[in-house]
């Protein structure tokens, strides 16, 4: 019998190994045909227009503007393609999650079939998001003209560059981030909700909001841990790739080293991605569990899949168990 696991973090990490370890081969597909790319991506694009040892652009002589234009497509497209791999990784894995998570079968195939179902969701529960983080941002702004404003009428001289002022900025700063931190917690489920649910624009985000309440501290670490190790591998990678490219000698040793660590980063940065994922879509089915939703689900799948249920344990659907401590 597969062990039961409490609500917790390690819980879902846990189970969320499981899952991958239990179609490793499935997952290993996904993760070289859309994350490892999308690794590269992250990794490579801000080395390519100043790299190692290179001098700075000159904006005095070039200008800004013609530096800007020239820089410009190439960025747009660049976040285009990188923003169309990331749906579609994060619509498999979390498509395949889901259905390893209750037992059924974990197929290739139906996997890249979810990306045209999940693709409007996952783009308007974004644009959905984005709208409101925008809107945060601009009341933050307004409030700070508001004050500096107030602060003038009143008599008083702002003086721009003291340290005052700039330790006012450093607070305003951190609180922003902190507002931000929380919606992302408190938001953290709304793709998954997207691609499993079907449900698109605001929706998904009221969803997250009302699974996630008795799961925050979950799945604030979950992004603290993740986000700090991806935060440092990329910089470490992005580092790696800067010193590969003042390597000129493809025989020396040093290009040898170079390739082998930056094989090596890339290919951690994509299994973080990789388990980032799988951990919030198990997440989301554990938040289900502390409301109650996901015992009806399981007896509804057991008496319509019994018959065909897989004999392996590991393929089984979990069983969740909420304990309430008083």
């Amino acid at each position: 019998m597969t062990p039961a696991h409490t609500l917790n973090l390690l819980g879902v990490l846990s189970e969320s190994k499981r899952i991958i370890n239990t179609h490793s081969r499935h997952f290993l597909a996904l993760s070289v045909i859309f994350l490892l790319p999308l690794s590269c991506a992250i990794v490579i694009y801000p080395t390519l227009y100043h790299p190692a040892g290179a001098a700075a652009p000159d904006f005095v002589s070039t200008g800004i503007n013609d530096t800007f234009k020239f820089n410009f497509p190439q960025t747009l497209i660049y976040i285009l393609i990188t923003y169309l791999i990331s749906i579609c990784a994060l619509a498999t894995i979390t498509y395949s999650t889901f259905n390893g998570f209750y037992g059924r079968p974990v197929n290739f195939f139906p996997a890249i079939k979810s990306i045209i179902f999940s693709f409007l969701p996952l783009i308007t529960t974004a644009l959905a998001a984005k709208f409101f983080i925008c809107l945060i941002s601009l009341s933050f702004v307004m409030f700070i003209i508001v004050i500096l404003k107030l602060v003038q009428n009143l008599g008083f001289v702002v003086d721009y560059n003291s340290s005052y002022f700039i330790y006012f900025c450093v607070i305003l700063a951190v609180a922003l981030g902190l507002i931000m931190l929380y919606f992302q917690v408190i938001w953290g489920l709304a793709s998954v909700i997207a691609v499993t649910e079907s449900k698109w624009g605001f929706e998904p985000l009221w969803r997250s909001a009302y699974l996630v309440n008795g799961m925050r501290s979950v799945s604030l670490s979950l992004i603290l841990v993740f986000g700090g190790l991806i935060g440092i591998w990329v910089w470490m990678a992005t580092n790696s790739v800067l010193g590969f490219s003042i390597v000129d000698d493809w025989r020396s040793w040093e290009f040898v080293l170079q390739t082998i660590m930056s094989s090596g980063f890339l290919g951690f940065l994509t299994l973080l991605l990789l388990h980032f994922t799988a951990a919030n879509t198990v997440l989301y089915m554990y938040c289900k569990a502390l409301h109650g939703e996901l015992a009806i689900e399981i007896a509804e799948e057991f008496g319509r899949e019994y018959v065909s249920l897989p004999f392996d344990d590991a393929k089984l659907p979990h069983i969740v168990t909420v304990i309430s401590v008083s």
